[in-house]
């Protein structure tokens, strides 16, 4: 009477501790909305995905010199709220791809809402989508986006070898001496078995996970509203039932692969050496796989798309000011107030309008120009990605990005920082001349060769680069660049107040060029030697008396 009584009090024993560790995932959850992650980052994973999608029906795919210039990584690392891997692929994917146009935004948006307003709904998508937030379950997309093994031309030994030992073992009480056979076949099953060990483990973390992310979806396609996002999306999840059972044995085997000391997983290991089940099963579910990699990738971009706009809900919860962008198709004017950079701490918000010309900033060190460059190529990044933007309004336009931020010498190739650059701006005339509109961010242009030689072709560039509606923001500490370029851009500029002891900068963006030079009180003030700051300040002198009688020149 004793045995039974313990049996229900350890059931109670562990359905309470099940109960407990819900309740506590179900709080941790609620409390990490609008929260960033507190996880590490796999970058090699994470971008798996996006490097082998085919994106030819996209307007842009953001290279890596842009990520780099944007400091993406970063940034990615701020705006991902995802629950799974698979979600986390997803909106990798998403924000380094500008679509040509805009899909389902309107729905996408309800979603949002939906999810920041019912938590109870929000918990129980959450609750499903960590279920997928193991490492194996990057690999899932490798089931459709990468070659299968395929079996070797002696393949045909492995079918005949089982049927023997089927033969074998059936005809045993009859013939006794068929036991040599089936010891001799065994050894050599031995053989098999092991080699395609080194076959199983490549899908010994994709195909069980394809199973918990396709009863995911079957799960999330029972609430109407998340059904839109793929309504025939149940035709893929019948599909693949058809080889739902096969995948099972991967999904067993995973889990005993630790604990084969255990005796009765020993008996099944060598029940399944006896008939080669691994290979012939192996072999038998890649290929059924491989006929329907369309299907599998439905299911993984329906519930990848549904972490991300739970992450898309999240960022916006905790965030103090964002909008959604209102993107205009037709023109390439652009026009925001209080935006702001996300990853800056309480940064100052700046307005600014751009409608028939580029943009020309000027300012000294650390007083805010590349940051700004960095905050618009960011905001109408997440703007024609993820329709959110950090700034109180935003218009864009559908518009394609390069940069030209951070450049360094490329000792490996034997290339010099200036050559870089060259290579760079280069690239970016070319695409300059083409039909598309592009938005060129740059930041000290030619800043690797001499005055002269840098403001002429600085001029000469950034004249070119501003033609066929393109629209350009450069900063630059150089003066005359913004007199030569006052017809084609329009001018602004960040400032600082220099007291006898402190810099202090406002990060305001103001209208007009720079007028004030603060670089040698800057010396001052850090107590250079009142030698140094004598003679640089009667060379200064020297040199502005100069260019005012050349200009007075060219007047004549």
């Amino acid at each position: 009477m004793r045995i039974p009584i313990l049996f229900q009090s350890l059931n109670s024993f562990f359905t309470g501790l099940s109960f407990k560790s819900k309740k506590t995932q179900a709080q941790e959850l609620l409390n990490s909305f609008g929260e960033l992650k507190d996880s590490s980052f796999n970058f090699d994973l994470i971008e798996k995905y996006f490097r082998n999608k085919d994106h030819s029906k996209s307007l842009q795919v953001i290279s890596d010199k842009t990520c780099d210039d944007l400091d993406f990584e970063e940034l990615f690392m701020f705006l991902d709220r995802t629950h799974s891997k698979p979600g986390q692929q997803y909106l990798y994917d998403k924000l380094r791809v500008i679509p040509q146009e805009a899909v389902n935004v309107d729905m996408d948006e309800e979603l949002i809402h939906r999810f920041t307003k019912d938590s109870d709904f929000r918990l129980e998508v959450q609750t499903q989508l960590k279920k997928l937030n193991r490492r194996e379950d990057y690999y899932i997309s490798s089931l459709f986006q990468e070659e299968h093994l395929k079996p070797p031309k002696w393949f045909f030994v492995l079918r005949l070898l089982s049927f023997t030992s089927i033969l074998s073992l059936i005809l045993l009480p009859f013939n006794p001496q068929l036991f040599l056979v089936l010891l001799v076949v065994f050894i050599a099953n031995i053989c098999f078995h092991l080699w395609n060990k080194k076959n199983i483990s490549k899908y010994s973390d994709s195909i069980p996970q394809l199973l918990v992310l396709k009863r995911i979806a079957n799960h999330f396609l029972q609430d109407e509203q998340l059904k839109k996002i793929n309504p025939r999306l149940s035709e893929s999840l019948k599909i693949l039932d058809q080889v739902r059972n096969r995948m099972l044995f991967f999904k067993l085997d995973s889990k005993v692969e630790g604990d084969l000391q255990v005796i009765f997983w020993s008996v099944v290991e060598l029940f399944k050496i006896l008939f080669l089940i691994e290979p012939l099963l192996l072999f038998g579910v890649l290929k059924r796989l491989n006929t329907r990699r369309k299907e599998i990738e439905n299911v993984f971009s329906f519930v990848g798309s549904i972490d991300v706009l739970v992450s898309i809900a999240s960022l916006r919860k905790g965030t103090d000011c964002w909008c959604i962008p209102e993107i205009d198709e037709e023109t390439s004017g652009m026009e925001t107030r209080e935006i702001s950079h996300p990853l800056i701490v309480n940064c100052v918000g700046n307005d600014i309008a751009v409608k028939d010309k580029s943009i020309l900033l000027t300012g000294s060190n650390m007083s805010g120009k590349t940051s700004f460059i960095r905050t618009i190529g960011i905001n109408v990044l997440t703007g024609l990605c993820i329709n959110t933007c950090f700034a109180k309004s935003m218009m864009i336009p559908r518009i394609k990005i390069y940069s030209a931020i951070r450049i360094s010498d490329d000792l490996m190739n034997d290339k010099s920082y200036y050559f870089e650059e060259v290579l760079t701006i280069k690239n970016m005339i070319d695409r300059s001349e083409k039909s598309e509109t592009c938005l060129f961010l740059l930041d000290e242009l030619f800043k690797g060769t001499n005055t002269v030689e840098r403001i002429s072709a600085g001029k000469a560039v950034l004249s070119a680069l501003a033609k066929n509606n393109n629209r350009v923001f450069i900063s630059t500490h150089d003066i005359e660049l913004a007199d030569l370029l006052q017809e084609e851009y329009e001018l602004y500029h960040f400032s600082e107040v220099v007291s006898n002891k402190s810099v202090d900068f406002d990060y305001k963006l103001k209208e007009g060029k720079l007028k004030n030079r603060n670089a040698i009180r800057i010396l001052k003030i850090n107590n250079y030697p009142e030698n140094v700051i004598r003679e640089a300040i009667i060379l200064a002198e020297e040199l502005d008396k100069s260019q005012m009688l050349n200009a007075d020149r060219l007047e004549i």
